[in-house]
């Protein structure tokens, strides 16, 4: 099942990038660290309902809420 889909671990990088999105950005760790896994693997989407619809991280990746 997971040849269908990239897989990625949690490291130190992501860690860091994750508590700048959080200062920055004002999500919850856990959210934060989910948007910079985002960022340093180059999506330009990120599909959530629960955070900001619209809303572009650092001119690179866009959140967008699919049901509005």
């Amino acid at each position: 099942m997971t040849a269908t889909f990239s897989v990625t671990e949690i490291d130190v990088l992501k860690v860091i990038q994750a508590l700048e999105v959080n200062l920055k950005y004002g999500y919850s760790y856990w959210d934060s660290l989910i948007i910079a896994t985002a960022l340093l693997n180059d999506c330009s989407v990120f599909y959530s309902e629960d955070m900001q619809h619209n809303q572009l991280i650092e001119n690179k990746t866009r959140i967008v809420n699919p049901y509005t």
